[in-house]
């Protein structure tokens, strides 16, 4: 599936000619306003936001404020376009958490490169995450809202981590969300599905524990919620690309 990208203008000309250049590689959404920006937000999978600056209603500054403070979109990156090129302007815009600050008018071949790089970084963080043991979650937090939620998440498995049967209700229940709130939170953030981040965390608290060298494999095993050494060793080769006893053995 393409990433999709809401544009955000009060102008229509504007509209056109980012979709125009972006429509290829991208799926397109559009607002005229940052609140009819919001609404969408909040109804749609978004994975960057392209914004002016200048635009009546809820301009694009306060557009990025409201993004970067809102719990369930915080994640989403934005780009800000304004024809301000001043110091102070670009100072304002990243301050309120804005990823990327561009200057009107733009080169497309830009403006592309920077989505680029906004969408592969994150992504590349994220893999890094799920395929290195000792990688802690923070990692892939962008702001101090998803920071705080991940570390609640991750809190809340590792007091069940020994619980066979901890699944993705349990921690609706301990952050108080819907599942589909709760997966769409997850999701957008590490790009795993709750499930998938239980399993994660579990094999990287294994992880940690091999790493000690004081726990035969099948006792970690157990520790970390499995109901078999077969079936967590498989687990474990899959995520992390060696056997528990190999990991060992590299860190010795």
């Amino acid at each position: 599936m393409q990433p999709v990208i809401l544009l955000v203008d009060d102008n229509e000309e504007i509209i056109e000619f980012v979709s125009s250049i972006l429509q290829a590689e991208y799926t397109i959404l559009s607002a005229e306003n940052g609140e009819e920006a919001i609404a969408k937000l909040h109804g749609e999978m978004v994975d960057l936001v392209i914004s002016d600056v200048m635009m009546p209603v809820m301009d694009g500054f306060e557009l990025c404020k409201r993004i970067k403070t809102a719990f369930e979109i915080s994640h989403i990156p934005v780009i800000l376009l304004t024809a301000k090129n001043t110091l102070q302007s670009k100072i304002e815009g990243l301050e309120i958490g804005a990823d990327a600050y561009i200057e009107k008018p733009f080169s497309p071949a830009y403006l592309k490169v920077q989505i680029a790089n906004l969408l592969s970084n994150r992504h590349k963080v994220r893999q890094y995450f799920a395929n290195t043991p000792l990688v802690h979650i923070n990692t892939i937090a962008h702001t101090r809202e998803d920071e705080a939620f991940l570390e609640k998440i991750y809190n809340c498995i590792l007091e069940e981590i020994e619980n066979t049967e901890l699944d993705v209700e349990h921690l609706c229940k301990y952050v108080n969300m819907s599942r589909i709130s709760l997966y769409r939170k997850i999701k957008a953030i590490s790009d795993l599905t709750p499930h998938e981040l239980i399993n994660i965390t579990r094999l990287k608290k294994a992880a940690e524990l091999l790493s000690t060298q004081q726990y035969k494999i099948y006792e970690v095993a157990m520790m970390t919620g499995y109901k078999s050494q077969t079936h967590f060793g498989k687990n474990f080769i899959k995520q992390f690309g060696v056997s528990p006893s190999q990991y060992i053995l590299q860190k010795k």
